[in-house]
C-alpha cells in the first residue's frame, strides 16, 4: 500500500498530478480543492495518499491530510459514493466542511459537490453521522497537512498512563471545535454549555452537542 509520496511536481492535468519520485513517475489524481493548493510544476510536494485497487485498474488519490484521507476512506463505504463523487464532495467542502455538514446532518450541503444528488447526499450523512466526531477529534499531527521534509514516523501511540475517559472528553472537544475554525473563547463557552446540560458525555457525544449549539440559528 503506498500511503505517501513526497517529490516533485513533473505535471499537472485538470484532476491529477505527476509526482517524480527519484525517478519514478506517479500518477495521483486529486479534488480541485487539494490541486488550487499545490505548488507549480518542478516544486516540492508531499501528499498522503489512497491506493483503489480494482481488477482492471490502480488509481492513487492524494490529500494535504490525514483527516482528509480518512474521510474519503469513509466516503468510499457509503453505496453510490465512489472515488469520483468521494473527491467532488472533498473538494466541495474540504475535510472540515465535511465534519461539520455530517456532524450536523447537512445533507444539502454535501448534495452541492458535482454529481451527488439529495438521495445520496442524505445516506451518506446517515450512515456516516456516528463517525464525524472520531474524525474531527483525530489529534493534532494526524490533523495538520503534510510536511515535505517530515518522515512520518510510526502512528504507533507511545506508552502512557491513559487518563479517564471522561478527563479528556472536554479538551478533545476543544481540540476538534479548534481544528474546525471555531474561535476558542466560542468553543469553550459551547462546550461548558454541552457540559452543564448533560455532564457525563463522551467525547463524541460533546462534540456533537457543541456543534449544535454553535449552528447558526
Amino acid at each position: 500500500m503506498i500511503g505517501k509520496l513526497s517529490g516533485r511536481i513533473d505535471y499537472k492535468g485538470s484532476d491529477h498530478i505527476l509526482i517524480d519520485v527519484r525517478g519514478v513517475g506517479y500518477i495521483v489524481y486529486v479534488s480541485d480543492r487539494v490541486m488550487a493548493s499545490l505548488p507549480p510544476k518542478g516544486e516540492a510536494v508531499a501528499l498522503y495518499t489512497d491506493l483503489l485497487v480494482r481488477e482492471d485498474l490502480l488509481q492513487l488519490f492524494g490529500f494535504t491530510t490525514l483527516v482528509e484521507k480518512e474521510w474519503h476512506r469513509l466516503l468510499m463505504s457509503v453505496q453510490g459514493i465512489g472515488a469520483k463523487a468521494s473527491m467532488a464532495i472533498l473538494g466541495a467542502l474540504g475535510a472540515d466542511g465535511v465534519s461539520r455538514a455530517i456532524a450536523l446532518g447537512d445533507w444539502s450541503a454535501v448534495a452541492k459537490a458535482k454529481g451527488v444528488g439529495p438521495k445520496t447526499a442524505q445516506r451518506v450523512v446517515i450512515e456516516l453521522k456516528d463517525k464525524a466526531p472520531s474524525v474531527m477529534a483525530m489529534s493534532g499531527g494526524t490533523a495538520e497537512a503534510v510536511d515535505v521534509e517530515e518522515v512520518i514516523e510510526d502512528a504507533a501511540p507511545k506508552p502512557r498512563k491513559a487518563p479517564p475517559v471522561q478527563n479528556m472528553a472536554q479538551p478533545e472537544a476543544l481540540s476538534a471545535l479548534g481544528n474546525l475554525g471555531y474561535g476558542p473563547s466560542e468553543a469553550a463557552s459551547a462546550v461548558a454549555q454541552a457540559l452543564g446540560e448533560t455532564p457525563d458525555l463522551d467525547t463524541n457525544g460533546l462534540i456533537r452537542a457543541a456543534l449544535k449549539l454553535l449552528a447558526p440559528k
